[in-house]
C-alpha cells in the first residue's frame, strides 16, 4: 500500500528484495527486457552522495577527509569499515541517507510510465519501503551461496561478508514477509522462464485506479 503522506503513485509497484549475494541485479535486469521501469535504490544510495552533493558534504563533515578519495568521491570501502565498527556511527548516517533516498525513491516511483514498476532494495523491508508497494517479490539463496557470491564479487573477507548479511533480515522472515520468491540458485535460463510467468502475472492485475 501507499503512504498516505504522499500523492498515489500511479501505476502499481512491485518490491524487489534478498539479501547481499542473491542476485538482485541479475533479476532486475530480466525485467528490464520486458521493458518494465526498475528503481534500484543502491542506484540511488550512490546518486545521493555523488560529489558536491548535500550528502556527501554531510558525510565528509561528520567523519573528516579519510572518507574521501584523492578525486573527493567517497570512499566506501573507508566508510564501510567504520560504520561496521561503530553502530552509533552507522545509525547517523542511516538517519543522513534514508531521508534522501526516500525522497528520491518516490520523484522516481511517481515519473514511471510502465504497466508495473520494479523498486528494488536491499532493505526493502527493513526501511519501510514495503509501504509504497503492492506486492513484494524475494530473490533467494542460500545463505552458503550468499557468501560465496559476496566474497568473489565484492572481494571482501568472509568475516565481513558474514557481517552484512547478519545486519539484514534474515532470510526466514523476508521469506514470511514476501507475496512471490524466486529461487536463484539454478540456471539463469530456469529464472528467466519463471520471471516471464510472473510477468504474465503481473501484467494481469488491475491497474492502479
Amino acid at each position: 500500500m501507499n503512504a498516505s503522506t504522499h500523492k498515489p503513485i500511479k501505476n502499481w509497484v512491485l518490491g524487489l528484495t534478498g539479501g547481499i549475494g542473491c542476485g538482485k541485479s541479475t533479476v532486475s535486469a530480466m525485467f528490464e527486457k520486458l521493458a518494465i521501469t526498475v528503481i534500484d535504490a543502491d542506484i540511488i544510495a550512490r546518486q545521493v552522495v555523488k560529489p558536491h552533493s548535500h550528502g556527501l558534504a554531510a558525510i565528509s563533515e561528520h567523519f573528516g577527509a579519510q572518507v574521501l578519495n584523492p578525486n573527493g568521491s567517497l570512499n566506501r570501502a573507508q566508510l564501510r569499515e567504520i560504520i561496521f565498527a561503530d553502530t552509533a556511527q552507522k545509525t547517523w548516517l542511516n538517519n543522513l541517507l534514508h531521508p534522501l533516498i526516500r525522497e528520491k525513491t518516490l520523484t522516481d516511483l511517481h515519473s514511471a510510465n510502465s504497466a508495473y514498476v520494479v523498486l528494488v532494495a536491499p532493505l526493502l523491508f527493513e526501511n519501510g519501503l514495503e509501504q509504497y508497494c503492492d506486492r513484494t517479490l524475494v530473490i533467494d539463496v542460500p545463505i552458503a551461496v550468499q557468501l560465496e557470491r559476496t566474497i568473489a564479487r565484492d572481494n571482501t573477507s568472509e568475516q565481513q561478508a558474514r557481517s552484512i548479511i547478519a545486519a539484514q533480515m534474515s532470510r526466514e522472515d523476508k521469506l514470511n514477509r514476501a507475496d512471490d520468491v524466486i529461487d536463484n540458485n539454478r540456471p539463469l535460463a530456469q529464472v528467466a522462464t519463471v520471471i516471464q510467468q510472473l510477468h504474465a502475472q503481473y501484467l494481469a492485475l488491475p491497474a492502479k485506479k
